[in-house]
């Protein structure tokens, strides 16, 4: 979503927080792997169990394929992040004694109807309503986690664009630098000290 913002620490630990019921581990998961991969919402709904289960282990990187993909051009693949690992883990644990074990189940199971992930517009409400429970300000929009996973693997580089333009998956330079919003007290500060 355009001009949404990255959320900062403090935001993404409210969210989570905040995310509780009976499909909270479901939503953890999504949220952590959104925020950790740097996946686009309908990239993350398009998984499926036999995407990061193999050999009845956690996958180690988990790949998008093509056809789910912005633009189908190409896949990408992404190293699990051990946070992400965690919370896969405990939204497993709870998939398997429901007999939904099985390598076409989707990994974010809609509790409606038989073998369906929640929609894009079901995340967007379960994401807005835990910002709202955290009285949180601006744009704030399920693309906000791949916004998010953008600055910080930015800063990780060393703000170096070319890396982050290959982390994102993007194809252009331009992509990428329309997702991060440089501070303008950043460039005030450097302005005055030229």
């Amino acid at each position: 979503m355009k001009g949404c913002r990255p959320l900062k620490e403090r935001e993404v630990l409210g969210v989570l927080r905040s995310l509780g019921g009976r499909w909270a581990a479901r939503d953890r998961a999504l949220v952590l792997l959104g925020i950790k991969s740097g996946f686009r919402i309908s990239e993350l709904l398009s998984l499926r169990l036999g995407d990061v289960v193999q050999h009845g282990k956690l996958v180690d990187r988990i790949s998008v394929r093509r056809r789910n993909m912005k633009g189908k051009v190409s896949g990408r693949t992404v190293l699990l992040h051990p946070v992400a690992r965690e919370a896969l883990t405990t939204w497993l644990k709870q998939l398997q004694p429901c007999n939904r074990w099985q390598a076409d189940t989707c990994l974010f199971l809609s509790g409606k109807g038989e073998n369906r992930p929640i929609t894009r517009i079901h995340a967007y409400r379960l994401f807005k309503n835990a910002c709202a429970a955290n009285r949180m300000q601006g744009v704030l929009a399920t693309h906000s986690l791949r916004k998010t996973f953008a600055h910080r693997i930015y800063e990780r580089l060393g703000r170096d664009l070319l890396k982050t333009q290959r982390a994102l998956g993007h194809k252009s330079i331009t992509s990428t630098v329309q997702y991060l919003s440089f501070s303008e007290e950043e460039i005030d500060r450097a302005i005055r000290a030229i």
